[in-house]
């Protein structure tokens, strides 16, 4: 997991530039709103509403943005859209399997949008269920190190339904079942152990190895994807040594 997941955490970082253009903050904004609206606007007896507050207040968007979407999604405030979620499958540059995650209110723009991105960048389209084998539904947390050691993670959550800890640089990456996100959050709520997001995310059941060149080509399919409104995740099966990462990264 090690290059995906150092993927993910240079993500991250680049997700402070993303939010200078507004993009991150559009995409976390509309998490809340159709969270809200699915399971109403008391987070308290909402996880997913939860968990969409927290991812957004981790990534500094203001107040007042989050309490307007939660009002708008549960129908107290007028503006909500009515989005729906859809998803599309594919294949990168040397066979990395892609599932593009879309929150949209408009079907035809989302599928133009996916598909001009994947044809200009080295990538096809591929029919529904060919490549969603490939990947797991798994709850995932993110935690930053802040001087805790694995084992100290690990032993929070032991209880709760964990399958893996994984060290990703200056995080560790906490994997469970889908079912379980909500009890492993709860019991790294309960140790005092700080995190900065948690949600049901795909993972690869299995990976296809990238050398500097295939790396440099899937970045820039993911990021031309990421490039519109309405795409919320993109998840594909690659993998990335250390090295690489820093060939691509220089």
């Amino acid at each position: 997991m090690s290059g995906h997941s150092k993927w993910a955490t240079t993500k991250h970082k680049k997700a402070v530039i993303d939010a200078k253009r507004g993009k991150l903050f559009a995409k976390l904004i509309k998490n809340i709103e159709v969270a809200a609206r699915t399971g109403g606007a008391d987070p308290d007896g909402n996880p997913t509403l939860f968990d969409a507050i927290q991812k957004a207040k981790k990534s500094s968007v203001p107040n007042k943005n989050i309490d307007s979407a939660v009002k708008r999604g549960a129908g107290i405030e007028a503006g909500g859209a009515d989005y729906e979620t859809i998803m599309y499958e594919g294949y990168g540059p040397n066979g990395v399997a892609v599932l593009i995650e879309c929150l949209t209110d408009n079907r035809n723009r989302a599928a133009s949008d996916v598909r001009v991105a994947m044809t200009r960048n080295g990538g096809s389209m591929a029919d529904p269920g060919s490549v969603s084998y490939l990947f797991n539904r798994k709850g995932v947390v993110i935690v930053p190190k802040s001087g805790l050691s694995e084992d100290e993670v690990l032993g929070a959550v032991l209880e709760a339904g964990v399958e893996e800890v994984n060290d990703i640089g200056e995080s560790f990456e906490v994997l469970s079942e889908a079912g379980d996100l909500v009890a492993v959050r709860t019991a790294l709520q309960e140790a005092g152990i700080d995190y900065d997001s948690a949600e049901a995310n795909f993972v690869p059941t299995m990976q296809v190895e990238l050398d500097e060149d295939g790396a440099r080509k899937i970045f820039k399919l993911v990021d031309a994807l990421e490039d519109s409104d309405d795409v919320q995740n993109v998840f594909a099966n690659f993998d990335v040594s250390d090295e690489v990462m820093e060939k691509v990264e220089a």
